[in-house]
């Protein structure tokens, strides 16, 4: 509820919304917390073909953004596990608020150790999860346990393109010890290792540098940053993140980049 109590309830004031009409898009700006959010929920997931009913996984789900959005887009039901016990449970509050709670359920628990039994969902994704995680490989295996035969699974991650030591703090991390950023070679040997066929890969570089322009122009022309943002999850130090993240980028250290693949 901290999270609710800190952001969420002045911000909704500040806006004249409530939580009867509040929607997932007012929520947007700060739920979908990966690089070009919600259109970048958009291209990136539609590529899932998740229908009505599929049991999704979301990998790492935050405060449930993405989820909301494939619940509510495509009528999956969807699953989200995230080690943030605070953020699920803002998350959960939030789909209430929205009406998908019957659709959408976010859970505590580590992506490397997921409380499921074998085969029980139909897709997964992740965005923006796997700078976290230095062990892919594990990771790979775990989300192919749970899948069915046939499933998809959707990565979106800032990734390695290219060398050259990157500038910290970022969004993920505050230091090099942190970050677990890998290139997409290690992302796809690992997946290949767990019984995946890597049918769809995507650099986002143009995309992301297009969109941090588009952001700064909207944030200069209004004064200042919205009432929801990126901010409110990152902090005072936002800026400095941000831009050590497009420089990083800008320089062709890294991008944030699509992998999709297919259970065998």
């Amino acid at each position: 509820m901290a999270l609710l109590r800190r952001p969420y309830v002045p911000v909704l004031s500040r806006w004249v919304k409530s939580t009867d009409t509040v929607t997932i898009d007012d929520l947007a700006p700060v739920d979908e917390f990966h690089i070009g959010g919600r259109r970048a929920s958009e291209d990136f997931l539609d590529q899932l073909t998740f229908a009505a009913q599929t049991k999704v996984l979301d990998v790492g789900c935050g405060l449930g953004g993405p989820g909301r959005f494939t619940a509510n887009r495509y009528g999956s039901k969807v699953t989200g596990l995230d080690l943030t016990a605070e953020y699920v449970e803002t998350g959960n509050i939030l789909c209430k608020w929205v009406g998908l709670n019957e659709r959408i359920s976010l859970q505590q628990g580590s992506a490397l150790a997921m409380p499921f039994i074998d085969g029980s969902f139909d897709g997964a994704y992740m965005l923006h999860v796997g700078m976290n995680i230095e062990d892919k490989e594990k990771l790979a295996r775990k989300v192919a346990r749970i899948l069915r035969q046939g499933s998809v699974f959707g990565i979106y991650d800032v990734m390695r393109t290219g060398p050259g030591d990157l500038a910290f703090p970022v969004p993920w991390a505050s230091t090099a010890d942190l970050s677990a950023v890998a290139d997409p070679d290690r992302y796809k040997n690992a997946l290949q290792n767990a019984g995946f066929n890597v049918i769809a890969e995507r650099n986002r570089r143009d995309f992301a540098l297009a969109y941090f322009a588009d952001l700064r122009a909207k944030t200069a022309a209004a004064g200042g940053p919205p009432p929801l943002g990126l901010h409110v999850l990152m902090g005072k130090n936002t800026p400095e993140k941000v831009q050590n993240m497009v420089d990083n980028i800008s320089r062709g250290r890294i991008a944030p980049v699509e992998l999709i693949a297919r259970k065998r």
